[in-house]
C-alpha cells in the first residue's frame, strides 16, 4: 500500500518547515535554495496495523534483550570456570566465556536494534529545515527548544506505546546488571583462601627435590632447602597454586645469631622456616648470602634478613617474609606446628 492509494484526509498533515527558501536566486542570495524534497509516508504513517507490527517487533528486541541479559548473569553463576566445550571452526574454547560473550552480545544488539527499528518506522521522519541562530539562547529560543522538545516526545509516540516503554525500560535496566555482576571478583570473594595455605599442624616438612620428609640433623648450619607440605604432588591439580602460597624455605643458623624473640621461639634448634614468596609481587626468592643471612629476590632486590624476623632491609617489598612455627614429631622430622599467622606474598587490599 502506497501513500497515493490512501484517501487525502488520511495522511498525516504535513508541515511547512522552509523558512527563507529563495526559489530564484539573485544578487542578494546567489545561491537558489532547491527546497525539500517531497515526503513520502510510510506504511506505519497511513496504516495502524503496521504500526502495531512495528511496535510489537520493538517490544520483541527489547524482550530478548532482557532474557539475554539473564542468561549472562545464569551462565556466569551456572558455568564452571575450567569447563571447556567444542565449537565449530573455533574449536576448543572456554564455556563460559563462550556463553557471557554470545549472551551480552545479543542483549546489546537487541536494545539497539530495537531502538533503530523503532526511530526508522514509528517515530516521525518529517525534515525539518531551519535557519541558523545566533550562539546566545534568547528566550524565543528557549521557547521554541521546549516546543521542539514536546513536540518531539509526542512525535516519539512513547507515551502511546506503552508496550515499547515498558519493554525498554526493562532492558535498559537489566543489562547494566551484566556489569554488576562482574564486580563480584573485585570484591572478597576469593574468602579467605589467600589467607590461609596447605600447612596445618603435624604436616611434614618435604624436601621439594628429594620428596623425602626431613629430620632436623638432615639441615646443616648455613645451609637453605626449599620444602613443600606432605601430600603435595607436582602432578596435582591445582599444583601450582598451592604450592604459590605454600613454598618454604628452611635455614639453620646459630641460636645466639637470631635476634627477633619470636622467631626464635618458633625455631627449632636454629632451623627457621620462612615462606619463599617474595612480599613485593610473588616471585620466589632463591638466593641466600651465608655470613649476613639474607635472602635476595631476584627479581626486583628486595632483601630479607632471616637473622632478624625476615624484616626487609633493601628493596621495594612493603614487609617482613611470614615465618613458619615448626618442630619435630616423635620420630625426629621436622613438622608444621600451624599455618603461617599472616598472608604470604604481596599485599592485598582487604589484609588485615
Amino acid at each position: 500500500m502506497s501513500s497515493q492509494d490512501i484517501p487525502e484526509e488520511n495522511l498525516p498533515v504535513a508541515q511547512d518547515t522552509a523558512h527563507g527558501t529563495v526559489d530564484v536566486a539573485d544578487e542578494k542570495h546567489p545561491f537558489a535554495d532547491p527546497g525539500l524534497p517531497p515526503h513520502e509516508h510510510r506504511i506505519q504513517d497511513i496504516d495502524e496495523r503496521a504500526a502495531r507490527r512495528s511496535e510489537r517487533t520493538v517490544a520483541l528486541l527489547f524482550t530478548v534483550s532482557m532474557l539475554a541479559t539473564i542468561g549472562f548473569i545464569a551462565s556466569y553463576v551456572a558455568i564452571p570456570v575450567d569447563k571447556n566445550v567444542y565449537i565449530w571452526t573455533l574449536g576448543h574454547i572456554s564455556a563460559l566465556n563462550f556463553a557471557l560473550g554470545v549472551t551480552l552480545g545479543i542483549a546489546l544488539f537487541c536494545i539497539g536494534a530495537g531502538a533503530v527499528h523503532w526511530a526508522r518506522t514509528l517515530m516521525s521522519d518529517v525534515e525539518v529545515a531551519d535557519e541558523r541562530h545566533p550562539i546566545e539562547a534568547a528566550p524565543e529560543v528557549r521557547a521554541k527548544v521546549l516546543a521542539d522538545f514536546k513536540q518531539g516526545a509526542e512525535e516519539s509516540q512513547l507515551g502511546r506505546r506503552k508496550l515499547i516503554r515498558n519493554t525498554m525500560f526493562g532492558a535498559l535496566a537489566l543489562v547494566p546488571l551484566s556489569g554488576v555482576v562482574l564486580l563480584r571478583d573485585l570484591g572478597p570473594l576469593p574468602e579467605t583462601k589467600l589467607r590461609h595455605t596447605l600447612w596445618k599442624k603435624g604436616t611434614l616438612l618435604v624436601n621439594q627435590n628429594t620428596d623425602e620428609p626431613l629430620r632436623a640433623s638432615d639441615i646443616a648450619v648455613g645451609s637453605l632447602t626449599f620444602c613443600k607440605p606432605e601430600g603435595l604432588d607436582e602432578h596435582d591439580h591445582g599444583f601450582q597454586n598451592e604450592i604459590a602460597k605454600a613454598a618454604l624455605m628452611i635455614i639453620r643458623l646459630h641460636p645466639e645469631d637470631i635476634k627477633d624473640k619470636q622467631e626464635l621461639e618458633w625455631s627449632h634448634e636454629g632451623i627457621v622456616a620462612y615462606s619463599k614468596i617474595c612480599t613485593h609481587v610473588g616471585c620466589p626468592i632463591s638466593l641466600y648470602e651465608q655470613q649476613t643471612h639474607h635472602v635476595l629476590c631476584p627479581c626486583h632486590q628486595s632483601t630479607f634478613d632471616l637473622s632478624d624476623g625476615g624484616r626487609v632491609i633493601f628493596g621495594p617489598a612493603g614487609h617482613a617474609l611470614p615465618q613458619l612455627r615448626i618442630g619435630v614429631n616423635d620420630e625426629g622430622y621436622l613438622e608444621a606446628l600451624g599455618d603461617f599467622e599472616e598472608p604470604v606474598g604481596p599485599a592485598f587490599w582487604e589484609r588485615g
